[in-house]
């Protein structure tokens, strides 16, 4: 029997990297206020993880291991479109069965459970291809839409309409739109004319999310797991965030001016010089100002040095790509909040709490249900 009861919101969003998951991550802290025992899904992911021998999205994996939410896993997450999903279901269309493991999924994850968070996957159309697009499966769960934008006026508002057109193609309805990344020297401006805007599309602004550098930086973790680098150390600082990222193509004397906080310095690995400066702060007792450092060309520096190296207390990696493939790389990274990134973790919790309307968000959702 499908579960029509319990309360439950559906969080969208206009474009991918809209702030989407961040948003879902803050919402579930801040709705355990009201509700204590809180379910997640993501009925259709297309990043995901194995966890034994399950495909998981990293969002249910993530949300998992932030919030031991006590929801079977795989129940999380039970879609996964691999390479071969869409040609798959082109060759022989099976949405009925697709539509019943959504609502299996749903009915196992709200089991005693006060409130469901489900998180959708890109725009209101994403997934139209295999006939579960976002504004098809809020329908299907008989879900209420939060439509995340990123900050600003016309374009965004412009995109909420697309996105609008379509959820009510499908009988969905949106009970409000959350601004993310919004410039902090605008978000009074931004404020007062975006609610205008979005009211005369019969929208209600429920929030203005000022702009974090922090979580849009990659940590070192990332950009190891990234780059598949090996690890020549020992850190403990693996979820260092990458602010900076400086090519090391200059003489030793002139690249102390590059050793701040959050610097990731990017140097072939027979720069001998550089390494050496590098260690020199943490040999003198003086605390690191690097994030990390990565060695390219998979060139393994002398023993002496690699001695140096494994002292260090920072992450030192390797790889075999050279400087401007790396560089290239942490430029294009899409940055993802991971289970061990506390600090960003923390700071979303707070962004949520302080700029989201979140009790308008429960008023409007439960009074369905």
């Amino acid at each position: 029997m499908k579960n029509i009861v319990t309360p439950r919101v559906f969080i969208a969003a206009t474009r991918q990297n809209d702030g989407k998951t961040t948003t879902s991550l803050g919402l579930l802290s801040a709705l355990k206020k009201y509700y204590p025992r809180i379910g997640y899904i993501k009925p259709v992911g297309q990043r995901f993880v194995e966890v034994k021998e399950h495909k998981i999205d990293e969002d249910s994996f993530l949300m998992d291991k932030v919030y031991s939410l006590n929801c079977p896993l795989p129940e999380m997450s039970p879609i996964a479109v691999a390479s071969d999903f869409t040609r798959n279901y082109l060759k022989s269309a099976n949405q009925e069965q697709l539509v019943k493991r959504v609502w299996q999924a749903f009915d196992r994850v709200a089991w005693e459970k006060d409130f469901v968070l489900c998180e959708g996957t890109g725009h209101a159309g994403v997934g139209s291809v295999f006939d579960l697009s976002n504004a098809t499966v809020a329908r299907i769960l008989n879900a209420k839409v939060v439509l995340v934008t990123q900050g600003g006026i016309g374009r965004p508002i412009d995109e909420v309409a697309l996105n609008q057109a379509l959820f009510e193609k499908d009988g969905v309805e949106i009970i409000g739109v959350i601004l993310n990344k919004v410039r902090q020297d605008k978000v009074e401006y931004i404020t007062e004319f975006a609610r205008k805007g979005l009211e005369r599309k019969g929208l209600r602004l429920l929030g203005v999310i000022p702009h974090q550098r922090m979580l849009s930086s990659p940590t070192m973790e990332l950009i190891r797991d990234e780059l598949k680098a090996q690890a020549i150390n020992k850190s403990t600082q693996i979820h260092n965030i990458v602010d900076n990222v400086v090519v090391a193509a200059m003489s030793a004397p002139n690249a102390r001016k590059f050793f701040k906080p959050g610097s990731l310095m990017i140097m072939p690995a027979d720069r001998e010089d550089l390494i050496e400066t590098a260690a020199i702060p943490f040999e003198n007792g003086i605390p690191t100002k690097l994030s990390g450092i990565v060695l390219t060309d998979d060139i393994e520096p002398s023993k002496r040095v690699m001695d140096i190296l494994r002292k260090m207390p920072y992450p030192i990696l390797i790889t075999k790509e050279d400087s401007y493939q790396v560089a290239s790389t942490v430029h294009d990274l899409i940055v993802k909040t991971r289970p061990g990134d506390g600090a960003k973790i923390a700071l979303i919790r707070d962004l949520v709490k302080t700029h989201v309307d979140v009790s308008s968000i429960v008023d409007r959702t439960v009074r369905s249900y």
